[in-house]
């Protein structure tokens, strides 16, 4: 019981669709298989549950979606996130390396990181080959040490917001994705989670 008094909204919300979702499907298949209802009426409920099924799909599937994105709040003055299904925010950015060209990042927002954190996979995106490449630095993370390689970002965008000369560290390692940390977010005049959404303030 205690564990599901922790339940977030957002999570709650979620958790309910999925098990109307469950018990949609759960229910059509012993329906087709056993029922003994006549005809045109076993359609009619296996309609009405394959309908039932879909619509909890679409709504699971959009909470997972909106968890995603960064939405302006309405005076303009910042972004609002919602934390998504994974228990993570997340922000996409708009970089530019070596290329000259500017290539969508997709990070996972930790504010317990002091620097930006690329994956290698994200730096080869923005143009920082293996030669670019000079590990030299050593980062702490939960699954051990690490080697990182310091660069700089020509430009990063966020809904608008331009900043040049960005500092980033790309990992050695294996990085499930590329991480936002304070060195980036502290540009910003304030930064609040409560609850599920993360509200950036311009």
């Amino acid at each position: 019981m205690e564990r599901f008094s922790q339940l977030t909204d957002g999570q709650t919300e979620r958790l309910v669709y999925l098990v109307i979702l469950l018990v949609a499907l759960g229910s059509y298949a012993v329906v087709s298989s056993h029922g003994r209802i006549a005809t045109q009426l076993r359609h009619m409920v296996l309609w009405g549950l394959l309908i039932t099924g879909v619509a909890a799909g679409y709504a699971l599937w959009d909470g997972m979606r909106m968890g995603s994105t960064a939405v302006q709040t309405a005076d303009g003055g910042g972004l609002v996130v919602r934390r998504g299904f994974d228990g993570h925010f997340h922000l996409t950015l708009a970089l530019t390396g070596p290329s000259g060209v500017a290539h969508p990042v997709r990070f996972i927002v930790d504010t317990g990181a002091s620097d930006m954190v690329l994956t290698r996979a994200d730096a080869a995106k923005l143009g920082f080959g293996a030669s670019d490449l000079r590990f030299l630095g050593i980062a702490r993370t939960a699954n051990g040490t690490t080697r990182t390689a310091q660069v700089t970002l020509a430009r990063a965008e966020l809904e608008g917001h331009q900043a040049t000369r960005v500092r980033a560290l790309v990992n050695e390692g294996e990085l499930h994705a590329s991480l936002l940390g304070m060195g980036y977010l502290e540009r910003f005049a304030r930064i609040e989670i409560a609850r599920d959404q993360l509200r950036i303030t311009f």
